[in-house]
């Protein structure tokens, strides 16, 4: 089922299919700044990356000895959320372990996700509940994809991410399988501006785990319209979109990562997981803001 919010200068429309947001529109010029999902692209638009983010080697993983499968990025974003709260500038989805969930990841947990409208922007909150009797181990990101252009009758080329503090950092390396490599590539130099352009992503995704900034927003040259993804208290960063060159870019924030190309022990150990104690919640959120 879809619901929708608003506010003086924002709507946003949300799926219980997989807790997604399926749109996000400025009032005042109808402009649309989140991916459509036309499946000739990507059939998706925000979906929740969870219990895993990419890929676990061949879709197996381990837990205590014994295998489990997952397709890539879990089980989240084709589940059915129930909405079980909701008011005039928030809504909140929740989806629950069950019997059929225990056949593909073996613990028992409560994940919220919680939208809320503040002015121009949009707070997506992440809200995990360990209601197992031992503890539980998870990725969690978000996976939104931006109109890139925002204008239809802009190119790709017109556009730039601009990050909020200059950076040095790497990208880390992805093999063609979209695992991770331990091979780094340099990628910025005291940068603040990213230009785009098709040829970005010929290697893949580009995934930061050391970035300085808290924010990145999309601009363009031809225009003042932006929009900007904060996301502060997130160890990775990841950048997408098709090598197709569809329109639209995905800014994502993580806890977590795909697995790395070498790694063949443990759920619990794989780098990047999250442990959750017996009766504890975890908690992030990252904000969406259109001008």
């Amino acid at each position: 089922m879809i619901y929708s919010l608003e506010n003086s200068k924002i709507k946003m429309t949300a799926s219980t299919h997989g807790g997604e947001m399926h749109s996000l529109t400025c009032k005042k010029e109808g402009t649309e700044y989140l991916w459509n999902g036309n499946p000739e692209y990507w059939k998706y638009h925000s979906p929740i990356l969870f219990p895993i983010i990419g890929k676990v080697m061949n879709s197996k993983f381990m837990v205590d000895g014994q295998t489990y499968e997952l397709p890539a990025h879990g089980l989240a974003r084709t589940s059915e959320f129930e909405m079980i709260a909701m008011g005039n500038d928030f809504i909140t989805f929740e989806l629950k372990y069950s019997e059929d969930l225990l056949e593909i990841y073996p613990y028992k947990f409560s994940l919220c996700i919680t939208y809320t409208l503040e002015d121009n922007a949009v707070k997506v909150t992440y809200d995990v509940i360990n209601l197992d009797d031992k503890d539980i181990y998870f990725s969690i990101g978000a996976h939104p994809a931006f109109m890139c252009p925002i204008e239809k009758n802009e190119l790709l080329e017109d556009c730039y991410l601009e990050f909020s503090e200059s950076e040095t950092t790497s990208v880390v390396g992805v093999n063609k399988d979209v695992y991770l490599s331990r091979e780094k590539r340099e990628f910025l130099s005291s940068e603040n501006i990213l230009p785009l352009s098709k040829e970005l992503f010929k290697n893949g995704l580009l995934m930061f785990e050391d970035l300085k900034s808290n924010k990145i927003t999309i601009k363009s040259r031809k225009n003042d319209k932006s929009l900007s993804v904060e996301f502060d208290g997130f160890p990775y960063l990841c950048l997408w979109a098709p090598e197709a060159g569809a329109p639209f870019l995905c800014i994502e924030p993580w806890f977590g990562h795909p697995e790395y190309e070498d790694f063949n022990g443990e759920f619990k150990d794989r780098e990047g997981t999250v442990s959750l104690s017996i009766g504890k919640a975890f908690n992030c959120s990252y904000k969406i803001a259109i001008e």
